[in-house]
């Protein structure tokens, strides 16, 4: 059993993603971040760097004690080698994997995270820092359009955690200033996840999770979530 520690963000979809594609057996622990929860001490334990979403795997491959982990990425990673799916066992396959897996991590999730604080939650509207970051989302953008223009899925034919990773930044791309009209090839892409069984099966959980999902945020929620220092973590 995967007890996965989740809160419906694009990062945690991204683990949702996968649990659904492969038929993992997996119990949800909401952490509800507008209301502080990715601060209990227990949640520490297994997230230091208090953000979610996290895993423990009850079952690791081989036995022995529960693997915990943090980190959208590295839980994907973690999960595809146990199960052996959506990661090549070629090396060169594998290679172009990591390399977007690690892309979306480094630069398409900070920079659409940016987008998102900046146009939707931000106190105060900074129109520099609003185009800053709507200018580098849509080149992000242009970098998958132009990937995608000669392969179905990022890596390559088949689908992988790459796509799973990428995916849900995706989603609330008219938030983030883009028309998707505008890179065809990212176009179809998405459409073809989104119509995947096991997305929308992920995309289910969102609102049995949290009821006011796409709502939007409460002044309060956003206090806990934007005013984070060092010493909101010593509870």
């Amino acid at each position: 059993m995967i007890e996965l520690h989740y809160w419906p963000t694009p990062n945690g979809h991204k683990i949702t993603m996968f649990l659904e594609e492969a038929g993992l057996a997996y119990r949800i622990h909401p952490v509800n971040i507008g209301k502080g929860e990715q601060f209990n001490p227990d949640f520490l334990k297994i997230a230091p760097n208090n953000r979610m979403p996290a895993i423990v795997d009850d079952e690791p491959a081989g036995g022995g004690a529960p693997v915990s982990l943090f980190e959208s990425g590295a839980i994907l990673l973690y999960l595809a080698e146990k199960t052996g799916r959506f990661i090549s066992g070629d090396l060169r396959g594998r290679a172009e994997v990591l390399q977007w897996l690690f892309w979306q991590m480094g630069g398409l999730g900070p920079m659409l995270g940016q987008n998102h604080h900046f146009s939707q939650y931000a106190p105060e509207k900074i129109d520099y820092a609003i185009k800053r970051y709507v200018n580098e989302t849509n080149r992000l953008y242009g970098v998958l359009d132009r990937r995608l223009a000669d392969r179905a899925f990022v890596a390559g034919p088949d689908y992988s955690i790459a796509d799973m990773a990428c995916y849900p930044w995706i989603v609330p791309y008219e938030k983030q200033g883009q028309n998707l009209d505008d890179h065809p090839n990212l176009k179809r892409w998405f459409t073809a996840i989104a119509e995947r069984p096991a997305t929308q099966a992920a995309y289910a959980r969102a609102p049995e999770v949290n009821p006011d999902y796409g709502k939007t945020m409460s002044e309060d929620a956003k206090k806990v979530m934007f005013g984070q220092t060092a010493s909101s973590t010593k509870r």
